[in-house]
């Protein structure tokens, strides 16, 4: 079967589904590549007239609200021991580093940091779970969360929607490389968080050098 013939064989529902769950998971605190699954779902809207962008949106958002809301509460219930479970089980993902450079975040930009942590692969999966431990109180974490999620979810599906209209004869032809655009600008944000994450743990380490030495 031809590749466009089996995307348009691909069932509507279970497109959104897919969106609204991976980007719901990863924004409770599970490591999965929801921009990425996003951004290919945005473009295969942008081909196949049997898929709404406006709905795909509207899962893709509800997904992050949701997902982030439910890791806010595991963060509350859970605190620090939380994330040191969770260094252990994906030291990629959670390690010090990571913890140090989101709570830099945190202590930075306040509630922002949960609206901001929406567009940062990283901080994405941090942001639910961090504001809960650090008791963020909930009204703040939820305007956050709720603007976060609209204009990320929402934002990203129409944006790359629009682009795909505009290029859908050659999408149609080269879908895959779409996909694997898709998957190359998830993996660059990702690594661009990971070397920030090491300069956040580096700063951290001198700036307790001196008081360690002190201490001494």
């Amino acid at each position: 079967m031809h590749i466009q013939e089996w995307l348009e064989s691909v069932p509507a529902v279970s497109v959104y589904l897919l969106v609204g769950v991976v980007i719901g998971l990863e924004s409770l605190g599970i490591p999965l590549p929801g921009e990425i699954v996003l951004v290919s779902a945005a473009i295969l809207a942008a081909t196949q007239d049997h898929i709404n962008p406006v709905v795909l949106g509207a899962c893709a958002t509800g997904g992050a609200i949701i997902g982030d809301s439910i890791g806010y509460l595991i963060g509350r219930k859970g605190g620090q021991p939380l994330l040191h479970w969770a260094g252990r089980k994906f030291p990629k993902h959670f390690g010090p580093d990571h913890v140090a450079m989101a709570e830099a975040k945190f202590d930075k930009w306040g509630m922002w940091a949960v609206f901001f942590g929406r567009f940062i692969a990283l901080l994405r999966i941090f942001a639910g779970p961090l504001a809960g431990v650090l008791k963020m109180p909930y009204w703040k974490f939820l305007i956050a969360n709720v603007l976060g999620g609209i204009v990320w979810a929402g934002g990203t599906t129409a944006l790359i929607y629009s682009v795909g209209v505009v290029a859908e004869e050659w999408l149609k032809r080269f879908s895959w490389l779409g996909l694997v655009a898709a998957l190359l600008f998830g993996l660059g944000s990702f690594f661009l968080m990971k070397h920030r994450a090491k300069k956040a743990a580096a700063a951290r380490e001198a700036a307790e050098s001196p008081v360690a030495a002190t201490v001494d």
